[in-house]
This record gives C-alpha cells, structure tokens and sequence, in this order.
C-alpha cells in the first residue's frame, strides 16, 4: 500500500505538515538529531538557522542509513529551546528545503526548556515508512 496523506475537511488546513500520513511497508524509526557534525562538534553555536540545518543534515544521512529518503518520512517531530514564535519561520525555511512539498510528513514542533546538551537549541526526530 502506497503512502496516503491525508487532510481531514473537518480540520483546519496546515502549511507545511499533514494532518494525518496511512502506510504500510518497513518502518525507520530515527533518533533525535542534533547539531553536532560526525566528529561530535557543534556546529552553529547559538544560531539557530545553523543548528536546524545541522539537524536536517544528520536527519537526512541517518534516514539513508535506515534505508529511507525524506520522501519516505511520515512523521516529523521538532523540539525548539525555549521556543518563540519568530523561531517557526527559521525551522520552516530549512525544513521545508528537506521535506516533500506536496506531501509533507505529519508534524509537530515543540518548545522545551533544554535538550541533553546546553549549547543545543533543536532537535529532529522522524519515522519513515519504506513500501514493501
């Protein structure tokens, strides 16, 4: 069965995300990802912008190690340190270069106090479903 992205009529119509994402196949589960490069180094130290690119980059590269592409992504799941509304546009911008346009995966963005290190500002988990 094919990936479907749904927009339920009853619900408000997002930009960016889908509602609701049916599939069967083999699913990739991966991990939070952060702004640290392969050698364990932060990389964009109090930028933002920076850091979310980061993130997406190691998202991206942990996705073809599973198997999987960003076209295969079916849930997104976004936590932003101490997170103001002026930071949605930020994520967005550089998301929105990784994620497909026209069926992006089920989102969320949420804002914490702090991720495991104190120098991270994002982290980026997502779940996959390759078709079978």
């Amino acid at each position: 069965m094919p990936k479907e992205f749904i927009q339920p009529e009853a619900v408000a119509k997002p930009v960016g995300y889908t509602h609701v994402v049916r599939a069967s196949g083999t699913s990739v589960y991966v991990a939070g990802q952060v702004a640290l490069d392969a050698g364990g180094k932060l990389v964009g130290a109090g930028d933002l912008r920076a850091q979310t690119q980061q993130a997406f980059e190691n998202l991206r590269r942990s996705l073809e190690a599973g198997g999987a592409r960003f076209a295969d992504l079916v849930k997104l799941t976004i936590f932003v340190v101490d997170y103001k509304p002026e930071h949605r546009l930020i994520v967005a911008d550089v998301r929105n270069r990784f994620v497909a346009e026209a069926q992006p995966p089920a989102s969320t963005l949420v804002g914490v106090q702090a991720l495991a290190l104190p120098e991270l500002m994002i982290e980026v988990e997502g779940i996959a479903v390759i078709d079978s």
